[in-house]
């Protein structure tokens, strides 16, 4: 029996045992109610609540504007479309940064306030101690290496990392300390295939890649670049499910032109 049948309502414990049984996890991001509520019944295991609604929900150029009070609005309308998926929010930037007591009283009102399950951050050995203060508050940390798009004007560029060899040999590193500290789960984001795999393989805990291969224990997209509401954006990690830009272009299309040639309403639509 495959995971996915076999719980009820996915937790942190039922990932460790989804990578031990060799299964595959599915997660997306998600920032509304509705379509939260479409992703949770489809069956993915994970939704992430992510600082991408930045760019993809504000328009914004980068992750770093979004605040947390608006993280724990997207999180609290996904949280209550959700029956089975688990829930991780992303705590935003300039919420945690060197300072560990900022972090944990941003956590605590992201649970307060939302009901999310768990909380992602970025980087490595330069956030332990945050990450510790929050799991002493009981509150599980999945954590995030690779290109870190909060980080963007540190790195000056969104092209694939750790392709050199101490840059890997530092991810590594990070990703044994963070699950050290006890990380439920790392996420991977745009690094070469081979280093991914090797990192999945040194971990117990599931390694959830984006833009890193196969050899990982499981795949995040963002839920407008995977379904095609996006179009600009074309990264070679990308598969595009549906085009919903071109679709939702031409349906608003005939409304408009409906609209215009009074053929809506017609005598079947109004009372």
């Amino acid at each position: 029996m495959s995971v996915h049948k076999a719980f009820r309502k996915i937790t942190t414990h039922s990932l460790h045992e989804m990578k031990s049984r060799g299964e595959k996890i599915a997660m997306l991001t998600a920032y509304d109610f509705s379509m939260a509520q479409i992703f949770d019944a489809a069956g993915i295991d994970i939704l992430l609540v992510g600082d991408s609604a930045s760019n993809v929900m504000a328009g914004h150029e980068t992750t770093l504007p979004i605040t947390l009070d608006q993280m724990i609005y997207h999180a609290s309308s996904v949280v209550r479309a959700v029956d089975r998926a688990l829930v991780v929010i992303d705590l935003p930037f300039g919420s945690y940064q060197g300072n560990s007591k900022e972090a944990l009283n941003s956590t605590i009102r992201i649970m307060k306030e939302s009901g999310a399950h768990a909380v992602k951050m970025e980087g490595g050995e330069e956030i332990l101690e945050s990450v510790s203060r929050i799991l002493t508050a009981g509150v599980p940390v999945m954590g995030h290496l690779g290109l870190t798009p909060q980080s963007i004007y540190k790195f000056g560029t969104y092209t694939v990392r750790a392709k050199e060899e101490a840059e890997a040999e530092k991810l590594m590193k990070d990703a044994l300390l963070l699950q050290e500290a006890g990380c439920f789960a790392l996420v991977l984001e745009k690094i070469p295939a081979h280093l991914a795999e090797k990192v999945a393989k040194a971990l117990e805990i599931p390694v959830i890649g984006i833009g890193a291969g196969g050899g990982v224990d499981g795949q995040v997209l963002v839920m407008h670049d995977m379904l095609g509401i996006t179009k600009d954006f074309s990264p070679r990690f990308l598969r595009r499910y549906l085009n919903l830009y071109q679709e939702i272009l031409e349906a608003t299309g005939r409304y408009v032109a409906d609209v215009k040639s009074r053929d809506f309403p017609n005598a079947t639509e109004q009372y």
